[in-house]
């Protein structure tokens, strides 16, 4: 197959291969001379779309055509622009929930004291400040060495970043909750918590934001001891005696939560990968586990198709504050909305910022919205979750992480090395980047186009997903790629 029209009532058609001028290509049983060379993931017309008209994609508009285009035409942004605008209003038309089929599998995790699971067994290093990250980051290297010998700790993240000082107000809040929801992960077998003294977010400030009754917590004050290093590593050596004693053990999908990311989209992301992950979201969910989708500016443009999946009305509303505030936030900062796709999202095939969206919400799958949450919030609820967030990609990978997403699943159609201190599982949407990039990319979704069926492929990435679950390392682990990246927006003082 050249080319496929994703939907009945679509006026354009995706290449799933670099097609030339005046080739004749057989869409949908219907024969098209090409009037343009077309870029695999990049449109072309099926039929005539005149000036103003809609341009539909997904069986939704993407944007209205700048001028009339021919069948056989290249669409893209030099002849489509955006629809989009600023806040607005939604009407709840709540549809019948999509049953889900019911999977009953395990996986090899770690019971935490508090019945929650990890994927798991680490000691994370969390600085209160960015001025003790260079004695985080000699911690773990001394944690490193100890872990030669001992066979139940996975890793040791020092998870340095730049803020915890000269912060205030709701951009200190931020920290704190983000760096909280980190410190209590279920992924840590324990959490040292490494502080300054004279900080905004000293330790005894932090502690108010922690369950202090969790026996994984951990504290070192560098300004009350004479030697930091000496003493840390001390604890050092208690922390890794003690989560040592920790075993894997059988526990069922119900447990798992997952997170739900793309980047470095193409034109096949919501032909491939992105509904493929909506698939296995799907399958956790339908086994009672959790999914959870954030990258809100990505929802502009097929909020709608979320929110009328809301599973109340009450979470309807949260769904609509979670839309028209990340809109306000655009606009109070003096920026339009619809800023997006990305350079290297037009060079993959997408057009506008609709037609990027269309593609993005279907790693939620089918489906109901359960619940909201506001950024740096924890999981309250399983089944699939929105979580506010923004398109950038370690700014959520981080949101993801502090919900309690044991892992992300991360489609990509150009390829990115980035991974969060989660595991993230790196799905191509073409099996051309999942050849060049073997040393990035874990699973490979192009699998659709060169001819395998959905079911079978998404019950292969379960397997996969199970196998990270229970220890297997990602190929990002394997590098020790692991970043945390804070959502600032205040004043520095």
């Amino acid at each position: 197959m050249q080319a496929i029209k994703i939907h009945d009532d679509d006026k354009v058609a995706v290449a799933l291969c670099d097609l030339k001028k005046g080739q004749s290509v057989e869409v949908a049983g219907t024969t098209i001379v090409l009037k343009d060379d077309i870029t695999r993931g990049h449109k072309f017309a099926l039929t005539d779309i005149n000036e103003g008209e809609g341009v539909i994609k997904y069986g939704y508009p993407i944007g209205r055509a700048k001028c009339k285009i021919s069948v056989g035409e290249h669409v893209h942004s030099h002849n489509v622009k955006t629809d989009l605008k600023a806040e607005d209003t939604y009407t709840y038309q709540k549809l019948a929930p999509t049953p889900l089929k019911k999977v009953e599998r395990t996986f090899k995790g770690y019971v935490r004291a508090n019945g929650e699971v990890g994927i798991r067994n680490e000691l994370w290093i969390i600085p209160t400040v960015f001025c003790v990250n260079y004695v985080a980051r000699e911690l773990e290297t001394y944690a490193r060495e100890k872990l030669k010998d001992l066979v139940n700790v996975d890793a040791c993240f020092a998870l340095t970043h730049p803020y915890g000082c000269s912060q205030m107000g709701d951009d200190q809040l931020t920290t704190q909750k983000v760096l909280a929801g980190l410190s209590t992960h279920p992924n840590a077998g324990a959490v040292l918590i490494l502080g300054l003294g004279c900080e905004n977010n000293n330790i005894g400030v932090f502690k108010q934001f922690l369950n202090l009754d969790d026996d994984r917590l951990y504290f070192l004050n560098s300004q009350d001891v004479d030697d930091e290093f000496a003493e840390g590593k001390k604890l050092v050596d208690e922390i890794l005696e003690k989560i040592n004693k920790c075993q894997r053990e059988d526990v069922p999908l119900s447990k798992l939560r997952v997170g739900l990311k793309c980047g470095g989209s193409d034109g096949l992301s919501g032909i491939t990968a992105n509904p493929l992950i909506g698939r296995l979201s799907d399958l956790v969910v339908g086994a009672g586990g959790t999914s959870v989708m954030t990258e809100v500016p990505e929802m502009f443009g097929a909020e709608q198709l979320l929110m009328n999946r809301a599973k109340s009305p009450e979470v309807f509303e949260k769904c609509v504050h979670l839309i028209n505030d990340f809109k306000h936030y655009f606009s109070s900062h003096g920026q339009v909305v619809s800023e997006n796709p990305s350079p290297g999202n037009k060079a993959g095939g997408i057009t506008t910022l609709e037609d990027k969206s269309l593609g993005c919400v279907q790693k939620g799958g089918k489906a109901e919205v359960c619940d909201v949450l506001r950024y740096g919030e924890t999981l309250r609820t399983q089944g699939l979750n929105l979580l506010q967030g923004p398109g950038n990609d370690g700014v959520s990978c981080t949101a993801l992480a502090t919900a309690g997403c044991h892992m992300v699943l991360f489609s990509t159609g150009r390829g990115t090395p980035f991974a969060t201190v989660i595991p993230t599982i790196k799905i191509s949407t073409n099996s051309a980047l999942y050849n060049k990039k073997s040393n990035w990319i874990d699973f490979n979704a192009g699998a659709i186009v060169d001819g395998e069926d959905f079911e079978s492929l998404s019950l292969k990435l379960l397997d996969y997903v199970i196998d990270v679950a229970s220890g297997k390392l990602t190929l990002s682990e394997k590098r020790d790629f692991h970043e945390i990246i804070i959502w600032k927006d205040g004043v520095t003082m």
